[in-house]
């Protein structure tokens, strides 16, 4: 072996030997007899450093994965007698081997295992059993070995094809009629002799039993010498809690409804007596979550005993299943109330399931209808945050109770459907008497009753919001809770999650302001105070200027007797924070958007006149404006690039902000009728000069890009005349990114606009080509993965270019650029459809083909178009799908033959039995089809329906590929 290279398997190595190690690894990888320098080396235990012991089962791994076939049957042999004798060298070391060295090895034994049990090594547990017998080192490689093999054969997160599904089910088939008892029988002696003395080798015994149960006969485990040996494991300190797994997969196997519950129900009596149901007295909180999984699952095997019982109609056990399940009740419900969350999370599957059960039942007896209500208040403590609970800097263990939470919610939803008069007057209750004494109360209590009543508005379903309608004694619960939430002045507590739970709860039943308006100033004041946009933590203001747009949107109907007044308060958040004054501003640019909507949702949805609203826009519009024009100034003379991306940051929010001012507009209040033209206007001339600057062109075109987007749609044609020089500067010098983002522009004003921007689209048509042929032509580095992707997006942001102008209408355009140009682009298109393996731009070039075709295909067409047909569309038809790439299996290539053969159709729409002569008669016999598959390809072309020519299209090119 090459000790050089061997000298970078170690971690420490420095980077060029480790280069070197991998090259060795990759070439003994490819060697045909390298695999056995390593098998000596393992066998006769050449090497003591790990890493290199470790590296020569990589090698031999590789062989029997992937090149295991190509061996002699001697080759094959020697890899075997390594293994064994390398195992037989485990039982005289004086130290054992490195734990990922063992895994390693147990590895290649699965392997070889799976590849020869069924034809060469029959006796491949015999043999490894013979050699390891009881000594505790090969008992540890043997039960390392098994989990590897079950993990070969079992593991569900292995993707597997079917040919390795059937032989796995083969072999599981195979070892349950040959030796699976003689296996359980060495794991019942393994677990006897080692249970005392050696508690790891029996945990790695008991995960095997685990993982071998759920595919091995249940009765070779679930008797009684098993079954007393693991209850006695139960009460072993270090062995309990995989005990407790063991048998949470025996409870789990799968097996015919009166047998797992008779098996429950013996498993239940069994740890009742030893005293395991009275957890209060357990302190082992890794334990009881261990054992509260195990409840878990036999809560569920009963409850789906029971769903099967009663499928078919087996009412008597059925009964007795539903007894079984009430009985542990009690022991779920102190499993769900366990301070310890992870306890807690373990059970609730069987908390639902159960309610689940409740629902179905026509009437609930008082002892279930009091477990309702027990479940109820366990999940309203449980759903109380901790003091430990870290609001400002949250982490893993603030996103596990978020989700524990969540779970929680499930719980309350499905308590919901069982009884929804409970559950409100249950929440009603504990939410009357905590805010009642919020002063006094505790936030996390204060928090989790307003919590409560957010939630009720997911738990009790109605249409659109309409809590305070319909149902009279609900509707006046809830109104009642919403007067004291907004009338108690909880809204003060000193305590940010009781800030955003009561901001999040007004939102929610925006609809009871519409019932009781005399509240919404108070609310709006909370929002515009101390309390919420000016909060003393950036996380309340940030989440309530989200909430207070949504709030201020959904009751703008309400809003007109407060505008002027909310207009005031927000001016100075409005504000737009330039990088050089250092000042610190209340809300992040982000949060500030929704102010900016909010303002002119206001404004727009207003009942003032037009003038007014004119007005009120060009006042918060007008310092946007100011400021951008200072900024602009500043950056065209600022040196320093970390201060130019400052300015133009700050310029880009300038137009953002303007842009989301425009979201207010609507189909029924449109820019023109509320006479705010003219303000819009003036921002596009402050704003359009940016797009000359040559600093930070990337940032500051893209913001003007968007505020164009927006402008087309709320000034339609007032925007046309500003469009030309803004097209021309965003043409000047750029890259394969900024085209792309344009051509979306033009493609909107094209759509929108049709014949009205005919002229101006005839003038910029070739310079737009060229800005794009120019970028595809630039020579890129072979493999630079992210230049050809670029260049491909581009390619199809061309074509939909184009395909935007024929679909418009507008050909023209294109038939105007003078014979040489037009030639040239439809030479592109017919690249697009043939030469680039794309099948989304493939697609797009066959419908502007047969768009122009369609067009310009009659007898008056273009001259030389009908040439340009034969010549140049009609063998694209073909050769496009003919190619390697053009992978029929795939969806978007069946879409691209699709367009394909409606270029077909067209052109024969267009030119009739001409058509049809050409095919027959040159172009076909050309590509060497046989006469008969003429005939027939003819005819399909000749079918009235379309997609009968599509469907045939597509088996003449499966027949026609290799």
């Amino acid at each position: 072996m090459d000790e050089q290279a061997l000298l970078g398997l170690n971690p420490n190595a420095d980077s060029d030997f480790r280069q070197r190690a991998l090259a060795y690894f990759e070439q003994l990888k490819i060697s045909p007899d390298a695999w056995q320098v390593c098998a000596e080396a393992l066998a006769q235990r050449t090497y003591s450093d790990d890493h290199i012991k470790f590296f020569c089962f990589q090698v031999l791994e590789h062989q029997v994965k992937y090149k295991y076939s190509e061996l002699t049957t001697v080759q094959q042999q020697l890899i075997r007698e390594t293994l064994i004798s390398w195992l037989q060298a485990q039982m005289l070391n004086p130290q054992p081997e490195k734990t990922f060295i063992r895994n390693k090895a147990a590895q290649v034994f699965a392997l070889l295992f799976v590849t020869e049990y069924l034809t060469k090594w029959p006796k491949f547990f015999f043999d490894i059993l013979s050699v390891v017998d009881l000594n505790p080192r090969g008992v540890d490689l043997y039960l390392r070995i098994l989990m590897a093999i079950d993990s070969e054969l079992v593991d569900r997160d292995v993707v597997h094809t079917s040919e390795e599904a059937r032989r796995n089910t083969l072999i599981k088939d195979t070892m349950r009629e040959q030796c699976i008892p003689n296996l359980v029988e060495s794991w019942y002696q393994i677990l006897q002799n080692y249970q005392y003395t050696n508690s790891e080798v029996t945990c790695q015994c008991l995960e095997v039993v685990g993982a071998y149960v759920s595919w091995i006969d249940l009765s070779l485990i679930a008797n009684d010498r098993f079954i007393n040996m693991l209850l006695g494991h139960m009460s072993i300190e270090v062995l309990r809690e995989e005990a407790c797994d063991c048998l949470f997969e025996i409870v789990n196997k799968g097996m015919d409804p009166v047998d797992k519950m008779k098996l429950v129900e013996s498993l239940c009596q069994v740890l009742q007596s030893a005293g395991f149901f009275s957890i209060d007295q357990e302190e082992d909180v890794d334990f009881l979550a261990r054992f509260s999984k195990l409840v878990n699952g036999m809560g569920q095997s009963l409850i789906v005993s029971w769903t099967k019982l009663i499928k078919s109609g087996d009412i008597k056990n059925a009964q007795e299943a539903l007894q079984a399940i009430e009985t542990k009740v009690a022991l779920m419900l102190q499993l769900l109330i366990h301070e310890d969350d992870d306890i807690s999370s373990n059970i609730i599957g069987f908390c639902y399931d159960y309610l689940h059960i409740l629902k179905q039942l026509t009437v609930l007896s008082d002892q279930q209808k009091a477990n309702v209500e027990a479940i109820m208040l366990a999940v309203m403590k449980k759903l109380t945050y901790d003091e430990e609970y870290n609001f400002e800097n949250e982490g893993e263990d603030e996103a596990m109770f978020v989700e524990y939470r969540k779970q929680l919610k499930l719980l309350l939803d499905r308590l919901a459907q069982v009884s929804p008069e409970l559950l409100l007057a249950s929440v009603r209750r504990v939410f009357s008497s905590t805010l009642q004494n919020w002063q006094t109360t505790r936030f996390m209590e204060v928090e989790v009753a307003i919590r409560l009543l957010y939630m009720l508005a997911e738990a009790l379903p109605v249409s659109h919001g309409a809590h305070f309608s319909g149902d009279v004694s609900k509707a006046s619960a809830l109104q009642d809770m919403m007067r004291t939430l907004v009338t108690s002045g909880v809204s003060a507590y000193q305590h940010t999650s009781v800030t955003l739970e009561f901001f999040e709860t007004v939102v929610r039943y925006e609809k009871f302001f519409t019932v009781e308006p005399q509240h919404i100033p108070g609310v709006l004041m909370a929002f515009l105070d101390h309390r919420g946009l000016r909060h003393s933590s950036a996380k309340v203001r940030s989440r309530t200027a989200y909430l207070f747009s949504r709030f201020v949107k959904s009751l703008n109907k309400q809003m007109n007797p407060f505008i002027e007044d909310i207009l005031n308060r927000i001016q100075d958040l409005l504000e737009l924070s330039p990088p050089e004054n250092g000042y610190q501003s209340l809300l992040s640019s982000d949060d500030q958007l929704f102010i900016y909507e909010t303002a002119g949702v206001l404004i727009v949805n207003s009942e003032y006149p037009a003038e007014r609203k004119q007005a009120l826009m060009r006042n918060l519009l007008t310092p946007l404006m100011e400021k951008f024009k200072i900024l602009l100034e500043k950056l065209m003379m600022a040196q320093d690039e970390e201060r130019q991306a400052c300015l133009a940051d700050c310029l880009n929010h300038a137009v953002g902000f303007a842009s989301r001012t425009s979201k207010a507009f609507s189909n029924k209040q449109t820019v023109k009728q509320c006479g705010c033209s003219e303000v819009y206007l003036d921002c596009l001339q402050t704003f359009l000069p940016a797009l000359s600057c040559p600093l930070q062109k990337d940032i500051l075109r893209s913001g003007v890009r968007t505020f164009l987007h927006r402008m087309i749609i709320c000034l339609e044609e007032e925007v046309l005349p500003f469009i030309p020089s803004a097209s021309e500067h965003m043409l000047k010098d750029c890259e394969a990114k900024d085209l792309q983002e344009f051509i979306p522009l033009i493609n909107q004003i094209t759509a929108k606009f049709k014949i009205q921007v005919s002229p101006f689209l005839q003038q910029m048509f070739m310079p737009l080509l060229h800005a794009i042929f120019e970028v595809l032509l630039r020579p890129a580095e072979e493999n630079d993965q992210s230049a050809a992707l670029e260049k491909q997006m581009l390619r199809r942001s061309y074509f939909a270019f184009l395909q935007t102008v024929t679909g418009s209408g507008m050909s023209e355009v294109i038939a105007n650029q003078g014979a040489e140009n037009v030639e040239r682009v439809l030479v592109t298109v017919i690249q697009g459809a043939v030469e680039y393996p794309d099948p989304i731009a493939q697609k797009t070039c066959f419908i502007i083909l047969s768009k122009l075709v369609e067009l310009w295909g009659g007898k008056d067409g273009p001259v030389g178009f009908a040439d340009f047909v034969y010549k140049h569309i009609v063998p694209a038809c073909f050769l496009a799908p003919l190619k390697q790439t053009f992978d029929l299996a795939d969806a978007q290539t069946v879409l691209a033959l699709s367009e394909c053969a409606v270029t077909l159709k067209t052109i024969h729409l267009k030119r009739g039995p001409e058509c049809v002569q050409y095919l027959q008669q040159e172009y076909l016999p050309s590509l060497q089809v046989a006469p008969e598959i003429i005939q027939e390809f003819c005819q399909a072309l000749q079918q009235p329906d379309a997609k009968v020519f599509k469907n045939y299209l597509k088996v003449f090119f499966q027949r026609a590929k290799p």
